[in-house]
């Protein structure tokens, strides 16, 4: 098995390792617009060798799309004009809807399969790869019904070797959880990043007493907006939406303080405190 990973990032990067390791894949070929990623996943030995956008398709029996999802819109169309009718094509993207309804009605539409790998970490780039990545992560696969059956066959067996769990949802309900269970909690961490430094001067008083609990809240924020801009722009009805709600969460908060309501405030922790029914 020949796989082309287009955008040899963390999640790319990644995918190439593990999909070397497990045997899934005999050929990982690179594709990236920086020639220096290239060079560092070559000496990492993520991938076996890059290639042009159009060599790296012509050659693969998998293509992973792993750019940032705004690079998707653009690379998604040209790759469908290329295939044939026994390559499989997955992406790794965080937002769905806008995506697919570009490509609906595109002849080559049933030789990709959507995918959304639940998995990463706050750093970028192909030095942040690791080859356990995914393990026992979920992979959620959306608008299944439109993907050829040996395609979609072929996009669940990649991932399964990876160590996922599959799910699936159809685009709309796939973006709607993503950004009330992924992108409002990025967002929450650059705003509290922000705080912190407005508030906070002294970048040496915040590195000593920084505690496990605040280190863990603000991780997010150092991600990459390269990554998550595009995110944000397209998935932003659904983000503010929930960001409405976010922000009247802590007004609540904010008004029981200024009432001295500790009750009210022992109350609302508690109701929050729920949450470990779904988080165990």
């Amino acid at each position: 098995m020949t796989v082309t990973i287009i955008g040899i990032g963390l999640i790319g990067g990644s995918l190439g390792i593990t999909l070397k390791e497990n045997g899934f894949a005999t050929r990982v070929i690179g594709v990236d617009a920086s020639q220096e990623n290239l060079h560092k996943a070559i000496r990492r030995r993520l991938i076996d060798e890059e290639m042009s956008l159009a060599e790296g398709v012509a050659v693969a029996d998998v293509i992973v799309l792993a750019t940032p999802v705004d690079a998707m819109l653009k690379l998604l169309p040209e790759i469908l004009d290329r295939v044939n009718t026994y390559q499989t094509i997955v992406d790794v993207g965080s937002t769905k809807e806008l995506m697919l309804n570009k490509i609906d009605g595109h002849a080559n539409r049933n030789r990709f399969v959507a995918c959304h790998p639940m998995a990463g970490t706050e750093f970028s780039g192909p030095e942040a790869a690791l080859p356990e990545l995914f393990a026992g992560k979920m992979c959620v696969i959306v608008d299944g019904e439109q993907s050829a059956p040996d395609a979609l066959d072929t996009a669940r067996r990649l991932f399964k070797s990876a160590g996922m769990n599959l799910s699936r949802l159809d685009r709309k309900a796939h973006d709607l959880h993503c950004a009330y269970v992924s992108h409002i909690s990025h967002i929450a961490s650059f705003a509290l990043a922000l705080t912190v430094l407005e508030k906070e001067k002294d970048e040496q008083r915040i590195f000593d007493l920084a505690s496990s609990g605040f280190g863990s809240t603000v991780r997010l924020a150092k991600s990459s907006p390269d990554m998550w801009v595009p995110i944000f722009r397209q998935n932003r009805d659904h983000v503010l939406d929930v960001l409405d709600e976010h922000i009247e969460q802590l007004s609540k908060f904010r008004t029981l303080l200024i009432k001295r309501d500790f009750d009210g405030f022992y109350e609302r922790i508690e109701r929050a405190n729920q949450i470990e029914k779904i988080l165990k």
